[in-house]
C-alpha cells in the first residue's frame, strides 16, 4: 500500500492496472468528475492488500466516495457542478433489466467480465478507485445521490460519508435477515460493516442486538451504543447467546465477516472460512433468515486449502435446508437504501459515524490507516484528500 500520483480523470476509460481490455477507450459523456471530499478505507480493500484476491499490483483502491461535482459530461442533465453527492460503490447503468429491477449490485453493462462493478476493485471492470483527490463517476444522473443542503451536509459529512457503502450494506444485511420490531439479532463481526448492521438493526426496531468478535476493542465499540457483546474467543457463541437470552437461538443473523473468518474458542487463531456461515445457520431459529453482506470470493490465492482457493467452502447446507432458512448474498444494492438512510442522518435519527468510530485522516496517512485497520483497530478510517472535513 502506497500513495502515488495518477492522472487526473477524464470522461474516457484509459488502460491501467485491472482495467478490462474491453473497457479501454470507453467514452463517458454521461459521467461526472468529483473533487473527493471523503473516501473511506473498507474491510474489503484489506482483502486485496493482504493478497487474498487476484488484484493486480498498482490497482488504485477506493469505492466509498463522497465528493463535489467539478465537471459533467455533455449527456448529464440533472447533476450540476457544485453539487455535493454520495457515490454508491456499485457502478450501475440504470438501463439494463437488473438496474430496472433495483438490482444495481449486478448491473449487466458496466463490467465486461461478469455482472456487477465497483470502483477500484478486483475483477470489477477496472473503474479507477476513489481513494484519490478526484474521481470519475459514470452514469452520473443515475448513480449520484445529491445532498439537498450543501452546508447542512458538510456539517454531517462524517455520517453521510457512510452512505457510499457500509451503512447501506449493514442495513441490507439487517433487512434481508428479516430484522423488525422486537427481533433478537446476532451480528457476526464487529468491524465497520458489523457495527453498521447493528446500527441498522436498532433503526429497524430490534429488541436485542448481539455482536460477536474476537477483539476486545471492537466489542467495546459495539457495547458503546447498546449492543450485547459475544466474545467468540471464549467458545461456541450459542452458549453466550443462551446466557443472555435464555435460549441459544435468535430470530435473525447477519454475517459481516466473510471468507477470512477464524474459528471459535481454542480454534480462534486458525482461519476457518466456513465458520461464520455455519454458525449463523446454527444460531438462527427455524424459519428465520440470514443476511450475508460479508464478502466471499471466487478466487483466493492465500487460502489454506485448494477448495477454498476457488471459493468452495464446507458449509452445512443441509442444516440450513432442514431449518428452512432464507439466505441473501451478494453486493448490497446501495441505491435501494441510500436516500432513506440519508434522511435518517439529516433528521438525527441515527449516529452511524459515532457508532463505527469514524476517524478522519489525510490521504498521505492512508498506508498507516490500512496498517492499523489490519491490526484490528476499532475505527472506520475516512480519508480527507483536500482537508475539507472540519
Amino acid at each position: 500500500m502506497a500513495v502515488e500520483s495518477i492522472d487526473y480523470p477524464t470522461l474516457e476509460l484509459k488502460d491501467g492496472p485491472g482495467v478490462n481490455p474491453a473497457n479501454v477507450g470507453r467514452q463517458i459523456p454521461h459521467g461526472a468528475i468529483l473533487k473527493v471530499v471523503a473516501t473511506n478505507i473498507c474491510g474489503s480493500d484489506q482483502h486485496m492488500v493482504r493478497g487474498r484476491t487476484t488484484a493486480p499490483a498498482g490497482l488504485a483502491l477506493g469505492h466509498e466516495i463522497t465528493g463535489e461535482v467539478v465537471e459533467v459530461g455533455r449527456d448529464v442533465e440533472f447533476i450540476k457542478v457544485g453539487d455535493l453527492v454520495s457515490v454508491p460503490f456499485n457502478i450501475a447503468c440504470g438501463r439494463c433489466v437488473n438496474c430496472k429491477e433495483g438490482k444495481t449490485g449486478v448491473c449487466l453493462n458496466v463490467n465486461p467480465d461478469r455482472p456487477g462493478s465497483a470502483y477500484g476493485y478486483v475483477d470489477m471492470g477496472g473503474w479507477v478507485g476513489g481513494q484519490a483527490e478526484y474521481a470519475l463517476v459514470p452514469y452520473a444522473d443515475w448513480n449520484l445521490l445529491r445532498f439537498p443542503d450543501k452546508a447542512q451536509a458538510l456539517e454531517k459529512i462524517r455520517d453521510l460519508a457512510m452512505l457510499a457503502d457500509i451503512f447501506p450494506t449493514g442495513y441490507h444485511g439487517a433487512v434481508t435477515a428479516g430484522v423488525t420490531t422486537g427481533s433478537t439479532v446476532y451480528v457476526a463481526g464487529a468491524g465497520p460493516v458489523g457495527l453498521a448492521a447493528a446500527t441498522a438493526a436498532f433503526l429497524l426496531g430490534a429488541a436485542v442486538v448481539l455482536v460477536a468478535d474476537l477483539q476486545k476493542e471492537r466489542l467495546d465499540q459495539a457495547r458503546s451504543f447498546g449492543c450485547e457483546a459475544i466474545d467468540v474467543s471464549q467458545g461456541d457463541p450459542k452458549d453466550q447467546i443462551e446466557q443472555l437470552l435464555g435460549t441459544p437461538e435468535v430470530d435473525c443473523a447477519i454475517d459481516a465477516v466473510g471468507f477470512e473468518a477464524h474459528g471459535h474458542g481454542s480454534d480462534a487463531k486458525a482461519e476457518r472460512p466456513a465458520t461464520v456461515l455455519n454458525t449463523v445457520m446454527d444460531v438462527t431459529r427455524a424459519g428465520g433468515a440470514v443476511g450475508i453482506p460479508g464478502l466471499y470470493v471466487t478466487g483466493d490465492p492465500g487460502a489454506g486449502d485448494e477448495a477454498a482457493k476457488t471459493g468452495s467452502l464446507s458449509i452445512r447446507l443441509g442444516l440450513g435446508w432442514a431449518k428452512s432458512l432464507a439466505f441473501t448474498t451478494g453486493q448490497c444494492p446501495v441505491m435501494r437504501y441510500n436516500r432513506q438512510l440519508m434522511q435518517a442522518i439529516l433528521h438525527d435519527r441515527t449516529q452511524i459515524a459515532k457508532n463505527v468510530n469514524a476517524t478522519v485522516i489525510s490521504l498521505d496517512q492512508a498506508p498507516q490507516g490500512y496498517a492499523e485497520f489490519d491490526q484490528g483497530a476499532a475505527r472506520k478510517y475516512v480519508l480527507d484528500p483536500h482537508g475539507l472535513i472540519k
